[in-house]
């Protein structure tokens, strides 16, 4: 009897995979515990790896330094670092409004969901809340030449939802990580929530690492940096089959440039999709289906080291099942599955049960079947979503500090086609917040007036950019419309950017 059809019978998918096509049996139980092993995974995972995120930028977490484990390690995070669990509760913004609005929820509900939110935000989920809370509505919110973060981590670590509720269904997860994901990111960014919501798909059919990382990559277009760097993680880990460090030391030499990012550009920082990405596919190739290892390896790569190993955890938590989770790993987790995440009303609990929902209504919509006890999944082959890159063949070529307040007015020049001046609108001597006004002129003509909300919530992340400019020397002058003692716009640095090919 062909092994697809004893799938189908018996609805046995603890090892081995499943063929690409043709309908997958499995009962609910099963569907149930590995989307709440998901859920589980990327909690625990995100927990494990808090005390040292961004703490080990350019380097990764020797073997001799202890990475702590407790009962009370849960608990603890999440009653007094409630920001720790911003991927969690971004996801669970998205799920709310799935349920809420429901499955076909259009693009304008998941971002003014988040946007209006009473979280803080970093990196590309920031720039996106300004650009909606000023206009700019999605997909444009995360588009490149409106964020210079589109290609930062932030779908990646957001897109667990979207593969959870698509089980065996990648094109289907793809279709929802092209509406949500868009939001904040673009390009290389918004690929590796393709990605990471792909693996989670090919987690309800495969126990097999190598097999669900080769499918899930599927996914992305084979002509983007994206994809070129998973396949050099796959290559290398068959290279050196027995040693992670020296797959990361590949990783270094090749990919850990960032030219995207203000804060990582020239900085050991790095929040860049692609190499974070790549230290989830390395925790789940070398961790060999062990979960210690797995958030061990990922969360020991370093760089976004509590989102990476929360990945890692996910998708093998999904692989797994949360009865196949270590019960090491799962101490004090019944003590909070009933506490809500830290602004929002869901709870772990709440959660299994409503993307076990969402689920089976996606499975239904994508030509499967559910039962009183079981469920019928339409299994799709993956295929590519469409070719997109930002910041196309501009290369950071230096950086100059500044570090004055713009009061109520500065200058500066550069050379090259485009830049991005950081800083930061703050408020001083105790006032409440304000909005400061700027306007900025580039070789005399004015490009831009924008809001400066000293408010960290509604900040904006980075003052002014651009990246269309001609080649050649350029003068930038910022003005501040208003200015008042109490509210000061500061400008700490600025980066300048060239065009130039460099290839892979």
């Amino acid at each position: 009897m062909k092994y697809w059809l004893i799938l189908l019978l018996t609805g046995c998918m603890q090892t081995g995979y499943a063929q690409r096509t043709g309908m997958v049996r499995m009962t609910d139980d099963r569907l149930y515990d590995k989307i709440k092993g998901g859920w589980a995974g990327q909690t625990i995972g995100v927990t494990f790896g808090g005390p040292v995120e961004f703490r080990y930028c350019g380097t990764f977490i020797q073997d001799y330094q202890p990475l702590a484990w407790s009962d009370s390690s849960l608990r603890t995070a999440m009653t007094y670092w409630p920001g720790l669990y911003d991927d969690i509760y971004m996801d669970l913004t998205f799920v709310d409004v799935l349920e809420r609005v429901g499955l076909d929820a259009p693009v304008d509900s998941f971002a003014q969901a988040f946007a209006h939110a009473g979280y803080d935000l970093w990196h590309a989920n920031q720039a996106a809340r300004y650009n909606i809370l000023h206009g700019i509505r999605a997909p444009m919110s995360g588009q490149w030449q409106h964020s210079p973060h589109a290609d930062d981590i932030d779908y990646q670590i957001e897109s667990d939802f979207a593969g959870l509720m698509n089980p065996g269904m990648p094109n289907s997860a793809s279709a929802v990580s092209d509406k949500v994901g868009h939001i904040m990111n673009y390009g290389d960014g918004w690929y590796g929530g393709v990605f990471i919501g792909a693996m989670y798909t090919e987690a309800f059919l495969s126990d097999d690492i190598e097999h669900i990382t080769t499918e899930a990559l599927k996914t992305v277009p084979a002509q983007s940096d994206f994809y070129k760097c998973m396949a050099d993680v796959m290559r290398w880990h068959r290279q050196y089959p027995g040693d992670w460090k020296a797959t990361w030391m590949e990783l270094q030499k090749k990919w850990s440039e960032d030219v995207g990012c203000p804060d990582g550009v020239f900085a050991p920082f790095d929040i860049d999709a692609k190499i974070n990405a790549a230290y989830v596919l390395v925790g789940l190739l070398y961790g060999e289906k062990d979960f210690s290892k797995t958030l061990e390896i990922a969360a020991r790569c370093g760089q976004d080291a509590d989102c990476n190993p929360s990945s890692a955890g996910g998708i093998l938590g999904a692989v797994l099942g949360y009865g196949g989770i270590p019960e090491h790993w799962k101490r004090g987790l019944k003590d909070i599955e009933d506490m809500p995440f830290k602004y929002t009303d869901i709870s772990l609990n709440k959660v299994y049960a409503t993307s076990f929902k969402h689920a089976k209504a996606m499975i239904v919509r994508n030509g499967g079947r559910a039962g009183h006890q079981d469920v019928e999944i339409a299994v799709q082959a993956p295929v590519p979503v469409r070719m997109e890159k930002s910041f196309d063949g501009l290369y950071p070529t230096g950086k100059k500090e500044l570090n004055k307040d713009i009061h109520p007015e500065i200058s500066f020049d550069f050379e090259g086609r485009g830049f991005v001046l950081r800083g930061a609108a703050e408020r001083r001597n105790g006032t409440t917040e304000g909005v400061i006004r700027a306007e900025i002129y580039i070789d005399g003509v004015k490009t831009e007036t924008a809001e400066f909300p000293t408010a960290f919530h509604d900040r904006r992340h980075d003052l002014f950019w651009n990246y269309g400019l001609t080649r050649g020397k350029h003068t930038v002058r910022i003005v501040v419309l208003d200015p008042a003692a109490d509210h000061v716009l500061r400008a700490w640095e600025v980066i300048g950017y060239e065009l130039f090919n460099k290839a892979k």
